[in-house]
């Protein structure tokens, strides 16, 4: 299954005084998804943004598609609440200790798609028992937390067996790749089987040859 490319900008990479012009200018670019990553100061070291920010962004773009990852300790407390305030697809940590499946099947209930996401030390067997159930696999390569880090390779395999797995188990997940990505090596995520890309720092400050070094690799 092969599916259309996706850029995903993170608007944690834009400007949080106006986080507003940041989604205008994804929309600008000729994007359809936003990218909102959503941290606790618990499974990372970071605080960054809560419901009231997606509700208030998604009123005022209904056109765009909010990509919410939550990275926190216990994201099954925060479903109802993300949902309600317009995520359209929400992806939850394998790692953290808390009901995945359960917290899946809420996601799912909310009627929206949902998503699983695993760190670039987590083995990928940590997301196979969820693959059949999701619409987007989220492989991070730098470790979660802040923005402007480098790319770990070691997501590069992990692409190429999930691409791989989604042929074999005749799946249609997404997969998706956040970290590090820059114009220089979005081309061979792509060429390995992403087709979901986010990017905050290169998108801001690279938007235009990131998009069309990614568009060149999906040909």
């Amino acid at each position: 299954m092969v599916n259309s490319l996706e850029i995903a900008p993170s608007i944690l990479g834009g400007d949080h005084s106006a986080l507003g012009d940041a989604v205008a200018k994804i929309r600008g670019a000729g994007l359809k998804w936003v990218h909102v990553d959503i941290m606790d100061g618990h499974f990372v070291p970071n605080l960054s943004f809560g419901p009231g920010i997606v509700k208030a962004l998604s009123a005022k773009f209904p056109d765009m598609f909010f990509d919410v990852h939550l990275m926190l300790d216990n994201p099954h407390l925060y479903i109802d609440a993300f949902a309600s305030a317009g995520a359209d697809l929400i992806s939850i940590h394998a790692e953290p200790d808390y009901p995945v499946a359960a917290t899946l099947d809420n996601i799912h209930s909310a009627g929206k798609k949902l998503g699983i996401v695993f760190n670039p030390k987590t083995e990928i067997g940590a997301v196979i028992p969820f693959l059949p159930r999701v619409d987007l696999v989220l492989v991070m390569s730098v470790q979660p937390g802040f923005g402007g880090q480098k790319f770990d390779p070691v997501a590069l395999e992990k692409i190429s067996r999930l691409a791989a797995l989604r042929e074999e188990l005749k799946l249609s997940y997404r997969i998706e790749v956040d970290g590090g990505i820059t114009a220089a090596n979005v081309g061979e995520c792509v060429r390995r089987g992403c087709d979901t890309i986010v990017a905050g720092t290169e998108f801001f400050k690279n938007g235009a040859a990131l998009i069309e070094a990614a568009n060149n690799a999906a040909k």
